[in-house]
């Protein structure tokens, strides 16, 4: 994977921090992970799970964060797809809590409200040291072509608990499965975002009172 060195608005480069990159392997009896990760990217993206509509969510992921991610992921998806999805989940929070370090300069807190044609839901995040998820997506059929629709909480779970994460989840409107949670994971990338972009008016400040996270 070839890690972007162009700067965005908000780049740590801009404000002499070190690059914001990360890469973390998480290997068990039923799956082998691998995720790279550079929170300052353009939005290049590789994603190969084994599970087609994770795939393409990753993909929204890094689209819409501008996060460059790579995602290589070999599981036992001959019993079915749980176990890699979830360990996709915790070895990617993994790599957003290595990557983020002391969380030193960062906004912290992130939302957004994506819509997708009928579907209308909102994220709300907080990089607290606490982790906590919050889901309320209802989602009417029990797949999207391959994929068991329950395991989109098992991702946000993964991820939450593994990156430190307070993160909420809120449906306001939706019909169509695929929808519901494609505008899902485009809020939390847009929400992802702004919390981890980093903050000019308080540059090598932890953002918390307490003055640890």
């Amino acid at each position: 994977m070839q890690i972007s060195d162009r700067p965005s608005s908000s780049t740590p480069a801009n404000f002499n921090f070190p690059a914001r990159v990360a890469s973390v392997k998480r290997t068990t009896g039923e799956t082998d992970v691998t995720v790279t990760l550079n929170l300052d990217g353009v939005g290049n993206c590789k994603a190969n799970t084994g599970i087609p509509f994770l795939d393409h969510m990753l993909h929204q992921i890094s689209s819409h964060g501008l996060i460059d991610l790579e995602v290589q992921a070999v599981g036992d998806i001959e019993i079915d797809d749980h176990h890699t999805n979830e360990d996709v989940g915790i070895t990617l929070g993994q790599a957003l809590r290595q990557a983020l370090g002391d969380r030193k300069g960062i906004v912290r807190f992130g939302h957004f409200l994506a819509p997708l044609d009928e579907a209308l839901v909102q994220v709300a995040l907080d990089f607290s040291g606490r982790p906590h998820l919050t889901y309320g997506l209802e989602i009417p059929t029990q797949r999207v072509g391959t994929y068991d629709t329950q395991l989109v909480r098992e991702f946000f779970v993964a991820l939450a608990n593994n990156s430190l994460m307070t993160l909420h989840i809120r449906q306001l409107a939706g019909i169509n499965s695929h929808h519901i949670i494609e505008a899902g994971f485009k809020a939390f990338a847009r929400s992802l975002r702004m919390a981890t972009e980093i903050d000019p008016r308080r540059v090598g400040e932890i953002p918390s009172s307490k003055g640890v996270l």
